[in-house]
């Protein structure tokens, strides 16, 4: 009995990577997007809290993830300025921007979580509320947004890893201005009426016989 194989359609198995590369195009401009307004913004809240005892009494102070660590601002930026120069750039240049921009997610999420636990911001605030240099605080807690910072650092992270696996895919931003370099046509000379002076002298300006007998 003879069996027969199902031969894919050639069309079929050439816009299957197409599909790949427009849906990863998409999940790593969202993600990588959302994750560097997520970084940006946590950043800015609350991150931890604690009580120093100045003057004999209790004094209540938080500090802002920016004045834990500034890493998460700056990495957020990088990654969101190499998610659009993955457009701008192709094959090895393409792959430094990917490496970059996943670097970039990697660094926000580990610099979240040792920011979580780091009180030293909140000591130097009591160092300055009470003008002791040797002031600490003594109840330390932290919210939940350095691990929303770290969220959005995963989510760069994941367009930096959908950059590398499928930016080869991806549409590159400035193909459509950079010349392919072939020649280009040369327009064709305006036709010469003898009758015409002005158009006899236009042709000698040109460097073109109005006799049409070859260049002048």
């Amino acid at each position: 009995m003879d069996y027969v194989t199902a031969v894919p359609h050639p069309r079929a198995q050439a816009a299957a990577p197409a599909r790949s590369g427009r849906r990863s195009l998409a999940v790593a401009l969202l993600s990588g997007s959302l994750g560097a307004a997520v970084a940006l913004l946590a950043t800015r809240q609350r991150w931890s809290q604690g009580t120093a005892t100045v003057a004999g009494g209790d004094f209540p102070l938080t500090v802002r993830g920016s004045d834990v660590t500034g890493v998460p601002a700056a990495l957020a930026i990088v990654g969101l300025a190499a998610l659009v120069a993955v457009f701008a750039v192709r094959k090895a240049g393409r792959l430094l921007v990917s490496a970059l921009l996943t670097l970039s997610g990697a660094g926000i999420v580990a610099a979240a979580l040792l920011g979580a636990s780091d009180g030293s911001a909140l000591d130097e605030k009591a160092a300055e509320a009470s003008g002791d240099t040797s002031a600490a605080v003594d109840v330390f807690t932290h919210t939940a947004w350095p691990y929303v910072t770290a969220a959005g650092g995963a989510l760069i992270l994941l367009a930096g890893l959908l950059a590398l696996r499928y930016g080869p895919l991806w549409p590159v931003m400035s193909g459509r201005y950079e010349r392919d370099g072939t020649p280009r046509p040369r327009r064709a000379a305006p036709a010469v009426d003898p009758d015409r002076p002005e158009d006899l002298w236009k042709a000698l300006d040109r460097g073109e016989d109005p006799t049409g007998a070859g260049p002048a």
